[in-house]
């Protein structure tokens, strides 16, 4: 018997929780997606004096979304689960407030972008005290290494925000 069959026939959580755990984190890889896409939308269409430093941290913050739709995945498929991460599944299921495809200014990408990262941190907060409520510590912990890294998005992007 190999160690995936193990896994597998070891179930972590009753039935019902790792139903509301792979829905969850399948949730997160659609809001993940959907962000990463948004993030390089303004990376793509970014204009003005502050064209540079915005083009390379909205790269910056795409690749980090990256990570977190394989671990989302990766995750849910741990959990017993499928994992929905197709460009469509996500545009079905994203809870994320569609991106203005017709911005350019880069305030207007800015702005834009705390609005979703702002949603985004929201969800992944009530995302850790879920799957702590379901006794699932590890997914409470990719929950919040993903809370950690958006805080510091926030910060990032809120930087270039007029005051």
């Amino acid at each position: 018997m190999s160690k995936h069959q193990i896994l597998v026939e070891h179930e972590l959580f009753d039935e019902k929780a790792t139903e509301e755990l792979v829905a969850m984190l399948n949730q997160s890889l659609a809001d993940t997606l959907d962000l990463a896409y948004q993030t390089k939308q303004a990376h793509w269409n970014v204009k003005g004096s502050n064209f540079y430093g915005l083009h390379l941290l909205f790269d910056t913050l795409y690749v980090q979304l990256s990570t977190y739709v394989d671990d989302f995945a990766e995750r849910a498929v741990a959990l017993g689960g499928q994992a929905y991460g197709t460009v469509r599944a996500a545009t079905a299921t994203s809870s994320l407030e569609e991106y203005p495809l017709d911005a350019k200014k880069s305030m207007t990408h800015v702005n834009a972008l705390v609005d979703r990262y702002s949603d985004y941190s929201s969800r992944v907060r009530h995302a850790i005290r879920k799957a702590e409520k379901l006794g699932d510590k590890d997914s409470a912990d990719l929950y919040t290494s993903v809370s950690r890294a958006m805080d510091k998005a926030l910060w990032m992007l809120t930087s270039h925000q007029d005051v």
